[in-house]
């Protein structure tokens, strides 16, 4: 399965050729360098480890520098080196790379649909009525102090406990979600960078991981667009 690393830069629009916007976001994802390809025969499975963004020698640990160093990374001096800072693994990688070797946006092609992973922002504690869409309380006959208020947990007497994932206040936010079949809108590999439309988990600068969309692969067709291609075969 393709995958890439990448930075998310912002939002924006952009026109078709008759005028029409599409809303998207910007993702830098170039480029991801290859630090290890795993195969089936030495590790059990097969598999490829990818970094992205760059990051000093100094600040990284020396077991990790020794890895990067057989992934052909510079690790001499103070520079920054590239495609070091964030490692992630990708199982059945769809194209034959080696260690090395250095991957852009042209993994993709305009029309891909994509699988966008990454963290939502963070939101701090909140109440039910922001964390879970709870409607409240009346505001009105005689209903004081129960406007944003979840009411009843839990009985008090049978069984006595409140159950296990009751939907209550507390800390919203600030974890891994998954967008599924989001298209590839645009790609320019000169900057590294894929048009995305629709949003993603995350704010503006966060990490995100760009993979082939698990439901629709590369080569995917809508169904009405492959009927409407057999139909069109069968009447030649």
């Amino acid at each position: 399965m393709l995958g890439l690393i990448g930075k998310k830069l912002g939002h924006t629009r952009i026109y078709d050729a008759s005028g029409m916007i599409t809303p998207v976001t910007v993702v830098q994802v170039g480029p991801n360098r290859v630090l290890q390809v795993k195969t089936a025969e030495s590790d059990g499975y097969s598999a490829v480890q990818l970094g992205f963004g760059d990051q000093k020698p100094q600040r990284i640990a020396k077991g990790k520098l020794g890895h990067l160093k057989k992934a052909g990374a510079n690790t001499e001096g103070k520079e920054a080196m590239q495609g070091v800072q964030r490692i992630r693994e990708f199982r059945n990688f769809n194209k034959e790379v080696k260690a090395g070797d250095l991957l852009g946006a042209d993994l993709f092609a305009p029309g891909d649909q994509v699988d966008c992973i990454g963290i939502t922002k963070g939101r701090g504690f909140e109440g039910v009525v922001k964390r879970h869409k709870f409607g409240g309380g009346d505001a009105s006959h005689g209903a004081k102090g129960w406007r944003r208020r979840p009411g009843s947990i839990a009985p008090g007497s049978t069984p006595g406990w409140v159950d296990k994932g009751k939907a209550m206040p507390g800390h919203m936010g600030q974890v891994r979600r998954t967008v599924q079949n989001l298209e590839v809108v645009q790609v320019s590999n000169e900057d590294g960078v894929l048009l995305i439309k629709g949003s993603m988990p995350g704010a503006e600068g966060d990490y995100v991981i760009i993979r082939e969309s698990k439901k629709r692969p590369k080569g995917w067709v809508r169904p009405a667009l492959r009927e409407k291609g057999k139909a069109t075969s069968k009447k030649k």
